[in-house]
């Protein structure tokens, strides 16, 4: 799921998830209410935000994983059937000779 620019979804929802961090931070910080309550409030939600962060790495992390994979797994293939197709002409050039 890749727009026009090659952010994936992931990214996009990183960016989405920064940004309503600002905003809810900024709102707590204008919000009227003694330092103390708002140190609480801030932290509760620092915690919230690193968990959804450290949810957001996790998934990417697996997700260049599978790519890393799939990557590998087309490489040997691709190895593999130019192996065969070597073997195969030398095979022809070795017999008509």
């Amino acid at each position: 799921m890749s727009d026009d620019r090659g952010f994936g979804g992931a990214a996009v929802l990183l960016a989405f998830l920064l940004g309503g961090a600002f905003g809810a931070l900024a709102t707590l910080l204008y919000a009227p209410e003694s330092g103390k309550r708002t140190r609480v409030r801030i932290r509760r939600f620092t915690d919230e935000l690193q968990e959804r962060a450290l949810d957001v790495a996790e998934e990417v992390r697996d997700r260049v994983e599978d790519a890393v994979d799939q990557g590998r797994e087309a490489v040997l293939s691709a190895f593999e059937a130019g192996k065969e197709a070597f073997q195969r002409e030398r095979a022809k050039l070795t017999s008509s000779s």
